[in-house]
């Protein structure tokens, strides 16, 4: 346990543990022996109040029960070694402070060692004494060696002991203290916001149980595992916590109103009589939910998933016709500029014969169309906005906003969708939102739809229009590039056109082929072809030139870096060649797999890679080979990459759990959600109690 306080305090904050105890939400400075150095390194692992220790899971377990022989076939095993120390010396170069020659017993007689301790270690050793060493063997130069062992004390002989999350400066044994003195607070101090029922009926420990099974493990218990209760408690307690925090946001956001706008279809049914084709059933069916929505008087929050190609464009393009057809407008937030030019083209070639003022606003407009294309949207001659993160600027302002889409809304942070519902929000003084569309041609794994999108209703475009040929796909080590080249030429000449997509724009420290070294390349190899080339250091008027001039057919061959991902659309272009596939993700792959096969001719997708290839590299690369569903990939995609890696890095609203992993874990989502309805109807004052002890008094989710 935690060693006694010491009488002689430190005077900075010696006031407040006169007159009140240190509790759980006390910050962790006030721990004895916790001083600002300290404090600050703590912070360094998102520890900054005492209870924050509670949540600090171990990464494993040691198992101290028995002292093993020192022996080569321990080697790389954490275990516990009885050694005499028989000569130390001290250093003053290098990294090492001190080295100790020692002996202790083999399977065939004494074996000697040599110990390395780095920085601060503890009492130091002494000759001629024996230690308990527990830490890893290692093969040395010159025989058997540890570095950095811990001097076990008798005491802790037969002791599990749990490894935790550390930094420099903090040591295995400062957070074994630190955790323990917590947990004597949280004796005095810790509630347990799960009603008795919900614990019982699961056959759940009580809360403080629960933290001294992870923290303190008892010999006689063995080794703590995410399986038994006290884990499976805290796992799904936390999990439930955050489809409820979500579930309380689309709560907050429903209690504003929005305007209700019944179902028209005139305007659309004019569009479909431009274009010539009726849409699928699937696009039916998504329509009418979105109509249903837009009909209510509340905001609508409705997320569209549909795999590369199924047609989300034209759904979103049915929601904004009804929306501006009542006299609002509409705003479509894009990734990147590439995709916020292309879908102004789109919606312009589709809306503008209908009579109807489509507004491209980017940031590297020039300052007199800028200000024109504001005062449009300002006055409502502008009916339908689209553009990237310039939309949720402070100097644009809406005349009527009505209806938000968000294109590839796992791009962007939830404070940045919820930045541009605020400009409908200003309206009307701000007693009603704009409705809300999200599109995402990446399939939502179940378990993040179960979590990170519970605030949502889902749509799925489950059905490809007619007229899509499936993609061949094929897994080509990089030697053979030459044959690859070979099979551009072949296509060419029949009429068809190509990509060549590199992950890089120039060479860098990994070995990746660089878009300019590429074309380059391919200008030698190819001089009968021409080529061009897109990447997303040139400016939006280069990028949407160079990409006009391809669909026009002036290219044959285009070669990019993943700028093209998501929205190029190219009917005649049947071949994609990706360079060192092995370093990319599943849902990038098929998201770029997707820019070919949408024409009538057979197409193909070549993944190029570098050996050697890793394990995981290699079945990434035959999943692509074997399936084009975007739902499978998307969930092995999860499996392997963790969903801070599947949902990329900006994006806010990512839960940051303490105990639950996503990956891990997610057998017990159905149980969570149980949890959650259980807990809205029959408890719901433990609901935020909950909140604020698993996802912060403020929550994670951003304000609505």
């Amino acid at each position: 346990m935690s060693s006694p306080a010491p009488k002689n305090r430190r005077q900075g904050g010696s006031k407040r543990r006169r007159n009140a105890p240190t509790g759980l939400l006390s910050p962790v400075a006030e721990l004895p022996g916790v001083g600002p150095k300290l404090a600050e390194k703590l912070a360094r692992l998102h520890i900054e109040t005492v209870e924050d220790l509670l949540w600090h899971q171990p990464l494993r377990y040691e198992d101290r029960g028995t002292k093993q022989p020192i022996d080569p076939e321990h080697i790389g095993e954490p275990a516990l070694f009885e050694v005499r120390i028989t000569e130390v010396r001290p250093l003053f170069r290098g990294k090492a402070r001190l080295v100790c020659n020692g002996t202790g017993e083999g399977p065939r007689g004494p074996v000697g060692l040599t110990i390395w301790f780095f920085g601060r270690f503890g009492p130091t050793p002494q000759a001629g004494r024996n230690y308990l060493l527990f830490g890893e063997l290692h093969q040395g130069p010159h025989g058997l060696e540890m570095a950095q062992p811990e001097l076990v004390a008798n005491a802790q002989i037969g002791q599990i002991q749990p490894v935790y999350p550390a930094t420099e400066g903090v040591g295995q044994v400062k957070l074994r203290q630190l955790v323990e003195a917590a947990l004597e607070v949280a004796v005095r101090d810790l509630r347990d916001p799960l009603p008795e029922a919900s614990r019982q009926a699961r056959g759940w420990p009580q809360l403080l149980r629960a933290l001294q099974r992870i923290h303190l493990p008892k010999r006689n218990d063995g080794v703590p595992g995410r399986a038994e209760p006290a884990f499976d408690r805290l796992i799904t307690e936390e999990l439930a916590t955050h489809i409820l925090a979500l579930r309380q946001r689309r709560a907050v956001t429903r209690q504003v109103a929005a305007p209700a706008i019944p179902p028209r279809e005139h305007l659309f049914d004019q569009l479909l009589g431009h274009l010539g084709f009726t849409p699928t059933g699937a696009q039916q069916r998504v329509i009418g939910e979105i109509k249903a929505d837009l009909a209510l008087p509340l905001p609508m929050l409705r997320l569209v998933q549909g795999d590369v190609g199924s047609g989300k464009t034209l759904v979103a393009a049915a929601a904004a016709l009804d929306v501006i057809d009542a006299g609002y407008q509409v705003a479509l937030m894009a990734p990147t500029a590439l995709l916020a030019e292309q879908h102004a083209r789109n919606f312009a070639q589709w809306f503008e014969p209908l009579g109807l003022s489509v507004l491209l606003l980017s940031g590297q407009q020039p300052v007199a169309q800028r200000r024109e294309g504001l005062a449009q949207l300002a006055d409502g001659r502008a009916q339908i906005a689209i553009g990237t993160h310039a939309l949720f600027q402070e100097s644009v302002d809406f005349h009527r906003l009505g209806l938000v889409i968000v294109d590839e809304q796992h791009r962007f942070g939830v404070h940045q969708r919820l930045a541009l519902t605020d400009k409908g929000a200003s309206q009307d003084g701000g007693s009603r939102r704009p409705h809300q569309l999200i599109m995402t041609a990446t399939p939502i794994p179940r378990t993040l739809a179960m979590t990170q999108f519970a605030d949502l209703d889902v749509s799925v475009i489950d059905e490809l229009p007619p007229g899509r040929t499936p993609v061949t796909t094929v897994v080509v080590r990089a030697d053979r590039r030459g044959e690859v080249i070979e099979r551009i030429s072949q296509v060419c000449a029949e009429g068809r056109q190509a990509y060549w997509v590199c992950p890089l724009i120039e060479e860098g420290q990994i070995e990746a082929q660089a878009a300019e070294s590429t074309f380059a390349m391919l200008g030698e190899e190819l001089p009968h072809l021409s080529i061009g080339m897109v990447h997303g250091r040139m400016s939006a008027a280069e990028k949407q030139r160079e990409m006009a001039r391809f669909k026009a057919g002036d290219y044959h061959l285009l070669v990019a870096t993943t700028v093209i991902e998501v929205g190029v659309d190219v009917p005649n272009a049947s071949l994609m060649i990706i360079e060192n596939a092995e370093r990319m993700g599943l849902a990038q792959l098929h998201q770029l797999r997707g820019r070919v096969g949408r024409g009538a001719t057979a197409s193909h997708c070549v993944l190029l890679f570098e050996e050697p290839l890793g394990d995981r590299a290699r079945a990434r690369l035959a999943l692509m080979r074997e399936t084009e569903d975007g739902f499978r990939l998307a969930e092995a995609d999860l499996e392997q990459r963790g969903p801070g890696e599947v949902l990329g890095t900006r994006q806010a609203g990512i839960a940051k759990l303490k105990i639950a992993d996503l990956q891990e874990d997610q057998g017990r989502l159905e149980e969570a959600g149980h949890l959650a309805d259980e807990l809205l109807e029959r408890f719901p004052e433990s609901v935020n109690p909950l909140i604020v002890r698993w996802v912060g008094a403020a929550g994670q989710y951003g304000q609505v």
